[in-house]
């Protein structure tokens, strides 16, 4: 699973424990274990479990789903519209870090 670099520091701290992503990158099946993987450098930088697909609207993003981002609801929302322009459904996908 690829992220920023911006936010491996959350991942690792488990204060990420979601990644909202569109239908392209949804395909994450629940009990599977991931790379987390940072996307400019292509460096793993730890193992993720999913534990959740589920699909949300952009309209329907609330304060959880903000909170589980380490962000709030409105950066989170400028962050997903710069992502995916004018997207509306999409997919959060819930994780849990997998201890060393």
């Amino acid at each position: 699973m690829l992220f920023l670099a911006c936010f491996e520091s959350d991942v690792l701290a488990e204060k990420k424990t979601i990644t909202i992503r569109d239908e392209s990158d949804s395909h994450y099946d629940v009990g599977s274990r991931v790379n987390a993987v940072i996307y400019q450098e292509g460096r793993q930088f730890g193992r993720l479990d999913i534990v959740g697909v589920e699909p949300v609207l952009f309209d329907e993003l609330n304060e959880t789903h903000a909170v589980q981002e380490n962000m709030s609801l409105e950066r989170l929302r400028e962050v997903l519209e710069d992502i995916y322009p004018g997207t509306k459904q999409l997919y959060v996908v819930s994780f849990r870090l997998v201890p060393k």
